[in-house]
């Protein structure tokens, strides 16, 4: 929940500092929809494997007959739907805050249906691989690298959108990162995992 508090807090000071100024709003809208959402994804994820190290449930993992990798893509796939979706519940009413329309929204929809999961993948693979150092400082430094095209991608499809421009090419490329991310995530996390066991 202090993820979406997050997003909608910050989605929604924007309006308020910025004044009733539409065109303005509009051309900001993309970009700060897309840095409140990767901010959202990467509250509270340095906390993502530290309950199940602290009690040994990571030590079963390794011990039991399903694979690593998709015990991995499990957890992060729930707290993906517990954490992010709703976000995409509340993006519609974000995105009317900036006066964008139906179309446009939509494709924001599908952008951060597309995007923010390679975002939680990437942050379970900073969480797994700074687990058990304090603070999240390393992990961010560790995503934000690595989040910058799904940024890109994201606020460049609604921002195509916006112009009356195919948002198409951005979205495919949304969509194979989430596949390349979906094919090789759960098994770096499962080896970061490992190696801070050991």
């Amino acid at each position: 929940m202090g993820g979406l508090l997050f997003f909608v807090l910050v989605g929604s000071l924007f309006p308020l500092a910025l004044g009733p100024d539409a065109n303005l709003l509009q051309q900001i809208a993309p970009g700060v929809m897309w840095v409140a959402a990767l901010l959202a994804v990467l509250l509270g994820q340095h906390r993502l494997f530290e309950g199940d190290w602290a009690d040994g449930s990571l030590e079963q993992w390794l011990l039991a007959p399903q694979p690593l990798p998709l015990l991995v893509l499990a957890k992060v796939a729930a707290h993906w739907l517990l954490g992010v979706a709703p976000l995409l519940l509340v993006a519609p009413l974000l995105g009317w805050q900036y006066g964008l329309d139906g179309a446009v929204i939509a494709v924001l929809l599908a952008s951060l249906a597309l995007g923010t999961p390679s975002l939680y993948l990437l942050a379970a693979l900073g969480a797994a691989l700074t687990l058990g150092l304090r603070g999240q400082l390393l992990l961010v430094l560790v995503v934000l690298p690595l989040s910058i095209p799904v940024l890109i991608f994201g606020s460049h499809a609604v921002a195509q959108a916006q112009q009356g421009l195919s948002a198409a090419p951005a979205l495919n490329l949304l969509g194979a990162f989430l596949c390349l991310a979906l094919l090789a995530g759960p098994w770096a996390i499962g080896a970061a995992l490992r190696l801070a066991l050991e």
